[in-house]
């Protein structure tokens, strides 16, 4: 039985898996090009909430990582 992919080139495959990667790439920059602009606005109690959230959450990253660097010693 003949191997389908033995008679694909290097370059070839090369090809192709730059242009569905290359795809790939531009769909994500294109969604991300077209919500980088919050299209709702927050009162400052909302940014206060999401503000307090953010450091709640880097505390317990950092606190899992301490716990993580005391155990591995």
């Amino acid at each position: 039985m003949m191997n389908p992919f033995k008679a694909l080139s290097g370059k070839r495959v090369r090809n192709i898996l730059r242009s569905v990667v290359w795809s790939r790439f531009y769909t994500i920059r294109q969604i991300n090009k077209k919500y980088s602009t919050p299209r709702i606005k927050t009162t400052p109690m909302v940014k206060l909430a999401l503000l307090m959230l953010r450091i709640y959450l880097i505390l317990l990253v950092l606190i899992l990582i301490y716990k993580f660097y005391t155990l591995a010693k």
